[in-house]
């Protein structure tokens, strides 16, 4: 098999005894922008990240993000740039970055490359997302996220047709079959096993409490993105989706779920910046962990990102904080993940380990129990003090850059992606036993602690 070591989910450095050897390696291999924003590399050739679909398919992908992407050389740009920034921000550790890959036109690809040819860890697969064959090549049913994208949505007059080719991609995936057991065989003869499938994390996650017994996966569990120009169009990204077809889109099952972000939204967010600015703060430090003055000035009068040599005062960009999941079937919450309260979880996790939590990412059918196969999820944001807890819940939290920074190198059982994926998928990239055996847990709660949590809400 073709070797890319950048595609090799490495292990987080917290788990691997004597990890100086790879800080070191990170720090004189890193580059970042002049800012300290992003991570930054040399301009690279199209043709030197371009793969055929036999190089696509010898090449152990896992862990990656997925961009299916329409568009030609007549279509209007629609600024890859934007979508790749976030996932290239410095408060990643380089061996966190995700491998990207993009499946679309190469004659598109080349007009965005301008934009795009200074992050690290990015490949194109000239092809269309409606192909099975490039799909599989890139080990899409691997894959950490999958993103539908289209440039030719401003190109049809109709408007109800706009959203058709991101609407049949992501039907066309859903409806396609994997067997994992490929993907497992790559991986071992790689010397790693995918993630959630390695040998460490034993049936013991959430995800395994909802997994099909049998090896091969539908493409309705692959956790995917779809953008839609039009709302009612959601009612036709879900076949098992009752929803009325007037239903407002942020009452749909597929824009609970996070399956389907429409162009709406950001209408909303542009209203709501516009009443209160600091909102746009927020938006920034959800999505990048903020911005600096230096940021804003370089990209409103160059447009674009340039390299700069590591000072203290860039370096100290890269501490801010960043967006984490939290599993709480095992690690220093599992005794709060059988029937505790959140407003318990959001104490703890603050005060121990300098941790906001500001929401829930809760299987559909959790109250099934392990008999659903559903492995699909919904967010409830800011929820009650006394909101119950369930093992397979995932904790939205804003984390610090280094969470051990100033304590024992502890590990926190954590998820660096958010998506139904989940479910064949370990939601746990580190683990540590639990501190507090969940029999023992505390009957009594700090009233101070509650009264604090209340006053926060209100």
């Amino acid at each position: 098999l073709k070797r890319i070591p950048n595609l090799l989910p490495l292990h987080d450095a917290l788990l691997i005894p004597g990890n100086d050897q790879i800080d070191n390696m990170d720090s004189n291999m890193k580059k970042y922008d002049s800012t300290g924003m992003f991570h930054w590399c040399a301009a690279k050739e199209i043709e030197k990240v371009i793969l055929t679909r036999n190089e696509a398919a010898m090449t152990v992908l896992s862990g990656h993000v997925v961009v299916c992407i329409f568009g030609d050389v007549t279509s209007a740009v629609i600024g890859l740039r934007n979508l790749v920034m976030p996932l290239r921000a410095s408060n990643f550790h380089y061996h966190e970055l995700k491998h990207i890959v993009f499946v679309g036109s190469i004659e598109y690809l080349k007009r965005e490359w301008e934009t795009l040819h200074n992050f690290p860890k990015v490949s194109i697969l000239p092809g269309t997302p409606l192909s099975r064959a490039d799909l599989r090549a890139v080990n899409i049913n691997l894959c950490d996220m999958c993103v539908i994208l289209s440039a030719n949505q401003n190109n049809i007059d109709d408007t109800s047709l706009q959203d058709k080719e991101c609407i049949l991609a992501s039907l066309n995936i859903k409806s396609m079959q994997f067997d994992d057991s490929i993907g497992v065989l790559q991986a071992n003869s790689q010397g790693f096993t995918p993630p959630g499938m390695d040998r460490l994390s034993p049936d013991n996650s959430p995800v395994h409490l909802h997994q099909p017994s049998h090896s091969l996966t539908s493409g309705v569990s692959l956790p995917m993105i779809t953008e839609l120009v039009n709302d009612t169009n959601v009612q036709f990204l879900d076949q098992d989706d009752d929803d009325d077809p007037d239903t407002e889109l942020y009452l749909t099952q597929p824009f609970a779920c996070g399956t389907a972000f429409a162009v709406s939204v950001l209408d909303s967010l542009m209203s709501a910046t516009y009443f209160n600015d600091n909102i746009l703060t927020l938006i920034r430090t959800l999505v990048t962990g903020g911005a600096t003055p230096e940021l804003e000035a370089l990209l409103a009068e160059e447009n674009s990102l340039r390299g700069g040599y590591s000072t203290p005062q860039t370096l100290a960009n890269r501490d801010r904080c960043r967006v984490a999941q939290l599993a709480l079937l095992d690690g220093p919450f599992a005794d709060l993940g059988d029937g505790g309260c959140y407003g318990d979880l959001f104490c703890k996790a603050l005060k121990t380990y300098n941790m906001l939590c500001f929401g829930i990412y809760r299987l559909r059918d959790a109250l099934l129990g392990p008999a659903s196969s559903c492995t699909k999820r919904y967010v409830i944001t800011n929820p009650p003090y006394e909101f119950e807890l369930l093992p397979s819940d995932l904790i939205f939290c804003s984390m610090q850059f280094d969470h051990n920074a100033g304590q024992s190198r502890i590990c926190l059982s954590h998820s660096s992606y958010s998506s139904q994926s989940s479910s064949k998928k370990s939601s746990s990239v580190h683990s540590i036993p639990a501190t507090t055996n969940r029999l023992n847990r505390a009957k009594t709660r700090d009233t101070r602690d509650k009264q604090k949590y209340v006053e926060g809400r209100l």
